[in-house]
């Protein structure tokens, strides 16, 4: 039996890796594991099957990926979501040394691509994915800001504060107030 890998587009999470594998489950396709933006099948998939499994993905806001640049676009951003949402702890070296490590490739290759196929740079990603992850923890409040910082690697709750301020227009409390506000507003 032929082992064969599908690149899927727009998994960013562990959910998406769930639903992958349902999508796969539902199409009768055997695979051998499912990971962030890769699917190793135990068989090579005829252009049909492959047709339905990608219209069935894309109900889901997936796709198919084939060309090897959107490929590794695709495996950038997921590395990053991936640490940023599930093992931020981890990373032990700045992002582009990770992402270089991982990759196995140039850095700079890896930053121009990005940047010319998705018109938003590597570290503006990084960052407009930190503030997501910023939203979530406040919304939570199961920490306090000192630890979000220290979760995402900020080297103050100031330095978190500026970054959330200029992507947001809104400081982490203000920030807080309002989503309260409305979750008030909507019980009344």
């Amino acid at each position: 039996m032929e082992n064969s890998i599908l690149y899927i587009k727009n998994m960013v999470c562990s959910r998406c890796i769930m639903v992958v594998e349902n999508t796969l489950r539902e199409n009768n396709i055997d695979y051998k594991k499912v990971e962030m933006g890769e699917v190793e099948l135990n068989q090579s998939l005829d252009n049909a099957k492959k047709q339905k499994l990608d219209q069935d993905l894309n109900k889901y806001g997936f796709s198919l990926i084939d060309s090897k640049k959107s490929r590794i676009i695709e495996k950038i951003k997921g590395l990053i979501n991936e640490l940023i949402q599930e093992k931020n702890n981890e990373l032990r070296v700045n992002f582009s040394q990770f992402l270089s490590n991982e990759l196995a490739m140039d850095y700079s290759y890896l930053s121009n691509l990005f940047s010319t196929t998705e018109n938003i740079t590597i570290e503006k990603y990084i960052i407009n994915k930190k503030i997501e992850k910023i939203k979530e923890l406040i919304m939570y409040d199961e920490l306090s800001l000192s630890e979000i910082a220290d979760v995402l690697h900020y080297s103050s709750v100031q330095a978190l504060s500026n970054q959330f301020k200029k992507v947001t227009g809104f400081s982490p409390a203000y920030y807080k107030k309002l989503k309260e506000q409305k979750r008030t507003e909507a019980n009344i």
